[in-house]
This record gives C-alpha cells, sequence and structure tokens, in this order.
C-alpha cells in the first residue's frame, strides 16, 4: 500500500460554499485487485461465488465473464483487474483484508496527481489523456501496473479501470456526507453542471457520471477496486496507553 499524507483539495462536487475538504492521512493499495487475489478470496469465502452469492447482493453479471466459480479461464489473465463485481462483493474483499473501500474524496484526492503534481487537474495534457482513455475499448483486460505511477506512487487511477468507492453516489441520493443541506437532485443530466466547481473538468465530470448511474448491486466489465486503510498510529497510541497506565498506578507513599 501506499501511505497518503493527506491533505486539502475543492471537489468536482460536494464542497459546501466551494471550499476545500480535509482528507487525512491513509494508505492506498498501488494496484487495483486482481483476478488472483480476488479467487483466494473466493476460495476463503465461496458464499461469494458466481452460482453461491445472493441476488441481494450482486446482479446477473457478476463474474460472469469467469469460466467458473473458481476459475477465472484461460482468456483472463490473473494480473489483470478484477471486474463485474458488485460494491458489496468489493466492500466484503477489503473488510477481509483489514481494510476497507476509499471515501470518494480519498480516490479523488490520490487520483488528481499525475507523475509530479500533487494536483494536475489544471494541466491539459493530463486531462486529454484521462478523455483518451475513455475513448479506448477493453482496457479492464490489460494487466495492472502499466500505467503511469502518480505522485503517491500508485498506479493505474486512469488508464485501466473505473473503481468503486466507499460513498459512490453520495453526491446523487444524499448530501449529508459532504454537509449539504438538501439532496440535490439537479446533478442528473445537463443540469449536473448547475454546481460544479470547475466546469471545464469533464474528466471528472465523466467519472460521477457514472458513479450516480450505479446501485451497490450492480456490475460492469469496465468497474474494479482496490482497498484503502486508515494510516496506523500504533506506536504513537502504545506510548500513550503506557503513560495512562503509569499514571493511574497507586504511588508508594514514604
Amino acid at each position: 500500500m501506499a501511505a497518503i499524507s493527506g491533505g486539502t483539495f475543492v471537489p468536482l462536487y460536494g464542497a459546501v460554499d466551494k471550499k476545500p475538504v480535509k482528507v487525512a492521512p491513509f494508505q492506498l493499495d498501488v494496484y487495483p485487485v486482481t483476478n488472483a487475489q480476488y479467487l483466494a478470496f473466493l476460495k476463503k469465502y465461496p458464499e461469494y461465488s458466481r452460482s453461491k452469492i445472493k441476488g441481494l447482493f450482486a446482479d446477473k453479471s457478476y463474474l460472469y465473464q469467469w469460466e467458473s466459480d473458481f476459475s477465472f479461464g484461460k482468456d483472463n489473465l490473473s494480473n489483470a483487474p478484477v471486474t463485474n463485481v458488485s460494491w458489496f462483493a468489493a466492500k466484503k474483499y477489503c473488510e477481509c483484508q483489514g481494510k476497507r473501500l476509499p471515501t470518494m474524496d480519498e480516490w479523488e484526492f490520490v487520483g488528481m496527481a499525475d507523475e509530479k503534481r500533487i494536483d494536475a487537474r489544471t494541466k491539459e495534457e493530463f486531462n486529454k489523456y484521462i478523455m483518451s482513455w475513455y475513448e479506448k475499448p477493453s482496457t479492464y483486460a490489460n494487466p495492472v501496473g502499466k500505467t503511469f505511477k502518480n505522485y503517491w506512487g500508485v498506479y493505474d487511477m486512469h488508464g485501466l479501470v473505473w473503481e468503486w468507492t466507499a460513498d459512490f453516489n453520495s453526491i446523487f441520493l444524499s448530501g449529508e456526507s459532504r454537509k449539504d443541506k438538501d439532496t440535490d437532485k439537479n446533478l442528473f443530466c445537463g443540469s449536473g453542471s448547475v454546481n460544479a466547481t470547475d466546469l471545464m473538468n469533464y474528466a471528472a465530470f465523466m467519472r460521477y457520471a457514472f458513479r450516480g448511474s450505479l446501485k451497490a448491486r450492480y456490475t460492469t466489465k469496465n468497474l474494479g477496486f482496490r482497498c484503502a486503510k486508515d494510516k496506523k498510529n500504533s506506536v504513537n497510541t502504545t506510548k500513550k496507553q503506557n503513560n495512562e497506565t503509569k499514571n493511574s498506578m497507586p504511588k508508594n507513599k514514604k
């Protein structure tokens, strides 16, 4: 996993009065989850295999490109990103690794970086690269790690697959997580540009529109995921606990 030190940025949607939102330090998988990694997960949790998963948690396209429950087949690379996985299944996978899905703000914060800059959204060539990917067919079949390594040391944020986030449709269904006062029903279709902070960020428009079209049980051939994790504070926590224990011990009376 890559260590993301966190910071502030203004997302395309959701910031109150267009002020920056804060992203706390966290960790993010360097690569999307692969077919081989997901197969290992299914062998431990067969209830999430293609024939066993409940319809409540995944639609009929769940892992349809695989050969069988426990074989992704010869036509799918072991190190290609797993796709046709629902939000429920992706969330379960991350939890079983002691991780979680990244939030939308976390994903966008890391995704706005190019090779050298934390925020490359104003660079024309960066946005052209993302938009050109949207036009390429079947990039989901490519192996992970073949796109550029960004400022944080993370690969494949753009150029391979779309990715699930923990709160993927919060902007479209409820503004509560971003402290909006009301649900904004004007984010769909052409009126989606009304409350955007950057009308020229078409690449981000595409991501937000795609996320807003999803339900948690949906699966698509170009949608995968990666996991995140809160930053470890084990050293500081241990020191604090030791100090608290020391202070709570009765002092010897002379």
